[in-house]
């Protein structure tokens, strides 16, 4: 595990959490070489397989913005890169970087950082209560509709909404952003030619569509950024008869993880 004590205060940090995404379809897309700039920026081009902290968005957030990421799918205890101050943490290890705060965000912007979250599905939209709980977390958020999963542009629009967003930034102000990528989430259909309903292949065809645009992301972002993009949980479609998320389920359990600095 990189020492986290050594990356904040010196590296701009972007989550990126690409909603739903399942395990198997990213590695086979990756050996494929159907992401290439995920590939190319994955260490080895290689996914790691991890076991996500919750079933569903909502929950699974939470956890992340409270530290526990998705967790290696190997026996542990795992060494957490942020943790919160929290008595008895087996997995709070010296290279974790310890915030005594309630939450990430809350810990980052304590150590000077701006926070961030461009949303994407909608627990990130601000039009309930409920819908603004994780956005409530950071100091600047942005949801609109067309950065859900209803528009085929999605990540087009949220990357115009960073590209914004970072030109605005002090030279001297490190950055925590979140991007919540909403592209893969049902419905999906469109990102396949010629399909009329959602399956594995249009989650595939979503994937390479969020994979062309992540070059320019990538672009955006100040060096040196510490970026960890993963998803949230999966989501099934038929296998046992299951359709969707929060649910106990190998699909839905087992997600892909990368982290890597942009230097």
């Amino acid at each position: 595990m990189i020492d986290m004590n050594e990356i904040v205060g010196s590296h701009d940090l972007l989550l990126v959490t690409l909603d739903t995404l399942r395990y198997d379809v990213a590695a086979e897309l990756a050996a494929a070489g159907r992401t290439p700039v995920l590939a190319g920026l994955l260490p080895g081009g290689r996914w790691e397989r991890r076991h996500a902290p919750g079933n569903f968005t909502f929950a699974s957030h939470a956890a992340m913005l409270a530290g526990f990421l998705p967790t290696p799918a190997a026996p542990g205890p795992h060494p957490r890169p942020f943790a919160a101050t929290f008595p008895g943490s087996e997995t709070t290890a010296p290279g974790t970087w310890v915030f005594d705060a309630p939450d990430l965000p809350a810990g980052l912007a304590a150590a000077g950082y701006h926070t961030v979250c461009v949303g994407g599905v909608g627990f990130f939209n601000k039009l309930t209560p409920l819908g603004s709980v994780l956005p409530g977390m950071f100091a600047e958020s942005h949801w609109a509709p067309e950065f859900g999963v209803t528009d085929p542009a999605s990540l087009d629009h949220q990357i115009d909404r960073v590209a914004a967003t970072v030109a605005g930034l002090p030279a001297g102000r490190r950055l925590f952003l979140l991007l919540n990528v909403a592209a893969l989430h049902q419905p999906n259909r469109y990102h396949l030619d010629g399909a009329t309903e959602d399956s594995i292949a249009s989650h595939a065809a979503a994937l390479e569509y969020v994979d062309s645009r992540l070059e320019r992301l990538f672009g955006l972002m100040r060096r040196p950024c510490f970026v960890i993009v993963c998803s949230d949980h999966g989501t099934a479609y038929g296998e046992d008869g299951h359709v969707g998320h929060r649910i106990g389920h190998e699909a839905v359990w087992t997600v892909p993880y990368g982290e890597f600095v942009l230097s």
